[in-house]
């Protein structure tokens, strides 16, 4: 019989791994892990207490927020700010980020990002849902408060991210760069243990996810590429939690699409919060993750802590016939000359 290993001895073994081996890392992935045990805790029982439900609130990007949003956000900012492992905290229910004040003259090196709960609005339902997250090193002075341009980094940046799926059974999931590993909660002795190592996502899938209902509000090369995926009899499958999605796409194959449309003509979910977090995992499974624009996710350069984005990721192969598909059918972009603009593009 295999050797349970617990995330917490997973993570001390693989320290030797992080760029800046010091323990800080090793400690906030602990604090994360620890923050995750306590909200599943509480979405397990929501149905049992008041905290069921909608807030009558919205976050700093106009959605609505629900009740165990706010305590999942609590709950992460708390074990977060014991350990004095990170200098500050960005979240997608907080307008601004938040400064970490040292802890016992600890010279944080860390910022974390973080969507506490994705797919809230699920738990009424009973359906999953889950929390993630991404760590960068910080480019401020490490002597001083951490500042904007801490959070503002490319997602080529992370020095480590992940997620955590509240279902079945709660599972995390995270990498720091090499490689991707899940570890499955258990109940009986309240410990994460390793149970899908080096994951692998496959070239291609079966599954195609994205909300067909605002179809008719996609471009018209997503229209042709969903057209495709339907012509294959690819299984159309869309939970509305992104995790959810992303956990299925990463373990199955398939293609996760969250384009533009009209109300957000720049894509709707966040860069720091989700993409780049989720678009980390799926790279280093073997994976792709690009714009509707074709620009890899983690190349973005954001400017705000709450820009938007649209997102393809899923299986090598698919996101490839996705670009295919934006290639051949977009529209040109018009070439203006004297003020005149024309239909073609720039003459050569």
């Amino acid at each position: 019989m295999n050797r349970i290993v617990t995330l917490d001895e997973f993570i001390i073994h693989r320290q030797k791994d992080f760029p800046y081996a010091s323990g800080e890392l090793t400690g906030l992935l602990r604090d994360i892990g620890v923050a995750a045990k306590i909200v599943n805790r509480e979405v397990n029982k929501a149905g049992l207490v008041s905290i069921l439900g909608v807030a009558n609130t919205e976050n700093a990007t106009g959605d609505t927020v629900q009740k165990l949003d706010l305590y999942a956000n609590d709950k992460l900012i708390d074990c977060l700010k014991n350990s004095g492992e990170c200098c500050g905290i960005a979240s997608e229910e907080n307008e601004d980020f938040i400064k970490i004040p040292s802890v016992e003259s600890k010279s944080a090196k860390y910022v974390v990002v973080f969507d506490p709960l994705d797919g809230s609005s699920n738990i009424d339902v009973n359906v999953s849902v889950g929390t993630i997250f991404g760590i960068y090193r910080r480019k401020s002075d490490a002597n001083g408060d951490c500042k904007l341009e801490d959070f503002l980094q490319k997602g080529s940046e992370l020095v480590a991210a992940g997620y955590v799926i509240y279902g079945t059974s709660t599972i995390l999931v995270y990498s720091t760069g090499r490689g991707v590993n899940g570890f499955t909660l258990d109940p009986s002795i309240g410990e994460f243990c390793l149970s899908h190592k080096d994951i692998k996502i496959p070239e291609r899938g079966n599954y195609y996810s994205v909300n067909q209902g605002y179809y008719l509000k996609f471009d018209v090369e997503m229209r042709r590429y969903i057209d495709y995926c339907s012509d294959l009899n690819l299984r159309l499958r869309y939970i509305g939690s992104m995790v959810s999605d992303v956990h299925r796409t990463l373990f199955k194959g398939g293609i996760f699409l969250y384009p533009n449309t009209r109300k957000f003509p720049h894509g709707k979910l966040r860069i720091l919060y989700e993409c780049n977090p989720l678009s980390f995992i799926v790279e280093q499974a073997g994976g792709k993750a690009l714009t509707c624009d074709l620009e890899r996710i983690l190349e973005i350069e954001p400017v705000d802590l709450h820009q938007r984005s649209s997102i393809v990721v899923g299986s090598p192969a698919m996101v490839d016939d996705m670009k295919n598909f934006v290639e051949k059918y977009s529209m040109p972009t018009p070439y203006v000359e004297n003020g005149a603009a024309t239909n073609g593009a720039k003459p050569a």
